[in-house]
């Protein structure tokens, strides 16, 4: 696979270049140079989870890694169910939370992991990573007391909820975590800086496990064609897919995969009040306002890393804007939407609502809808029973890290200080 800087084409790296450098110069995402469909999709279809994924990865990366290397690494990462639920006529949830922190980051996180061990080699790594929610915990477990490997993990303090951060400030070790005053846009913001700071990236071995590192994406590709195979075959051709969307990483993945063949009809991408897409979409122009906190705050983000890679695949017309929505969700209909999915029979959290109402806005009559659920609802336990009025039994690994102490440290939003601390403890 080859892959160029969106903000500088003359940045041309590799595959496993792409996975270890993480983000490019001038603070921009890497992006393959071309998509090339694959073949005989039908028979895809009719292969398992596991197997059907080390074809599509495959495809993706190229001859840079053997076939039966990759189908071991996705052996390894993807050891839990995908599921698709009917939750009303012709309309499915694609429950992605069944890994071991509840949520789809676990897909990303656990593969990037394999990727680094087959390509460092024992090098001191340094992944440094800014969380709205669930990537923290998904990266922290992937990595978690991984020889040569530290994992460094910046969030907005007071802004996610207790169960999401105690799944990653409880671990210890080799993961290090720090509340910062400020949003998530602060936390993406002061983790692009140390990206610029050579001494730093160098002195650290510095990688990042956000959705910038074309890891993750490639690997969220692949829930995307079990939700297809799993809908019944006369519905596959006409199918339209909602995703809940902040940081525009799991639409991109969704968007790679129709371009290399999936047939899926329209795509959406639902957000909440943060809406900077949704209004770049009516006029194209770029207006980020300042983020704002809400129910599903894995999305409370303004200024999206992953938009440019979505943007390059429509107006290079890899695929069409007319099959592109994307709406934004404010917090009352958010609280209807997941009052009315549970009249229905089904529980939802903030973030699976948004996207089950974004699906709803646009899905043409006679279509096959998917919406993702992201998480599992007790990782928003306390807004989930006050809005639905019930009482959640809480997984057991989610009660197990609720139990333990936070070990996270307090840091004001100054990327000086993280520098400082960052240099003396693990340089």
């Amino acid at each position: 696979m080859q892959l160029h800087n969106l903000k500088d084409s003359t940045q041309q790296v590799s595959f496993v270049e792409a996975v270890k450098t993480g983000l490019g110069r001038n603070q921009g995402v890497f992006f393959p140079d071309s998509l090339n469909k694959l073949s005989n999709i039908d028979a895809l279809f009719e292969m398992d989870f596991v197997t059907r994924s080390s074809v599509i990865l495959s495809h993706l990366i190229g001859d840079e890694l053997p076939a039966d290397t990759v189908a071991d690494m996705v052996k390894i990462a993807f050891n839990f169910d995908v599921k698709l639920v009917e939750v009303e006529k012709n309309i499915y949830c694609l429950e992605l939370f069944h890994g071991p922190t509840l949520a789809f980051k676990d897909f990303g996180g656990r593969l990037m992991a394999q990727c680094l061990a087959q390509f460092n080699q024992g090098e001191k790594v340094t992944i440094l990573t800014a969380t709205s929610g669930d990537t923290g915990a998904a990266v922290a477990h992937a990595f978690y007391n991984k020889p040569n490997i530290d994992v460094v993990i910046l969030y907005p303090k007071g802004k996610i909820s207790l169960a999401q951060q105690k799944l990653f400030t409880t671990l210890g070790n080799n993961i290090h975590c720090y509340a910062v005053e400020g949003s998530f846009d602060d936390c993406q913001s002061m983790v692009k800086n140390a990206f610029l700071d050579d001494e730093v990236k160098t002195r650290l071995g510095l990688n990042s496990a956000n959705s910038i590192n074309i890891s993750r994406l490639v690997a969220q590709v692949c829930y995307y064609f079990e939700a297809i195979a799993q809908l019944p075959k006369e519905q596959r051709a006409n199918a339209h897919i909602s995703v809940p969307s902040g940081n525009f990483g799991n639409v991109c993945a969704a968007m790679i995969g129709a371009v290399i063949g999936m047939p899926v009809a329209k795509l959406s991408a639902t957000t909440n009040q943060n809406d900077t897409v949704p209004r770049f979409m009516l006029d194209k122009n770029w207006a980020p306002n300042t983020t704002l906190e809400s129910l599903s705050n894995a999305m409370d983000v303004s200024k999206p890393n992953n938009w440019p890679r979505v943007q390059h695949m429509l107006d290079n017309d890899w695929f069409s804007y007319d099959s592109f929505f994307s709406t934004s969700v404010d917090e009352a209909t958010t609280q209807t939407a997941m009052k009315k999915i549970q009249q229905m029979g089904y529980i939802a959290e903030p973030h699976t609502a948004i996207a089950y109402q974004g699906l709803k806005k646009d899905l043409a009559a006679g279509s096959a809808g998917i919406f993702l659920a992201t998480a599992h609802p007790a990782k928003f336990k306390d807004s989930v029973e006050d809005i639905l009025g019930i009482e959640l039994d809480m997984p057991k690994p989610l009660a197990d890290a609720l139990a333990k102490p936070c070990l996270a440290q307090d840091i004001a939003n100054d990327y000086a200080l993280l520098r400082k601390e960052l240099l003396e403890k693990l340089a």
